[in-house]
């Protein structure tokens, strides 16, 4: 079985998407998509972007579409990353990079700086600070992160030199923008 998500603007606007039907995998909810997307609106634009837990996509799919110059999507679980694979196929990115493994275990072997970084776990897992920790090194200083629990997100413990710069709330979802300190 299998979900459908829509990119909302960009390039691809419009565009439908496949999903697989997994327990925990939720997309970012349209409201919270748009509302994110508006904040970035000036940034997306040739930023080099990190999803560090993909799950359907739709952060990743709406940077691209939106002019991301390139995008490194992460998921661990094979059968939903065989639904990214052929999207990045269908969609013809070429920009896109897509790690089948864990967040935990591709951070280590990324390099590169990031100028947007994306923080949506599993909320059942509550790997917000670890991934964070993880995940600092590779952000570059003045770069965005967006962060998305289903808790008050001053509960997460991230890093000192996140400043939150703005925030939304719809339904049980906390989403924040946050930008690294240099």
């Amino acid at each position: 079985m299998k979900n459908q998500l829509r990119i909302i603007g960009g390039e691809w606007k419009r565009r439908s998407l496949p999903f697989a039907s997994i327990e925990g995998l939720r997309p970012t909810p349209d409201r919270v998509r748009e509302t994110l997307f508006n904040w970035l609106m000036w940034d997306i634009q040739n930023a080099q972007v990190l999803d560090l837990c993909s799950g359907s996509g739709a952060l990743g799919f709406e940077a691209l579409s939106r002019g991301a110059a390139k995008v490194v999507m992460i998921e661990p679980n094979p059968t939903q990353a065989r639904f990214l694979k052929d999207n990045i196929q269908l969609l013809k990115a070429e920009n896109c990079q897509l790690m089948i493994s864990t967040a935990q275990q591709a951070l280590v072997k990324l390099h590169s700086g990031f100028d947007v970084v994306f923080l949506d776990p599993p909320y059942s897992l509550d790997l917000w600070q670890e991934l964070a920790q993880l995940a600092e090194p590779l952000i570059r200083p003045n770069a965005y992160i967006y962060v998305e629990a289903d808790r008050d997100l001053s509960q997460l413990k991230l890093p000192a030199s996140w400043q939150k710069i703005k925030e939304t709330k719809a339904g049980m979802v906390r989403a924040g923008l946050y930008q690294k300190m240099a």
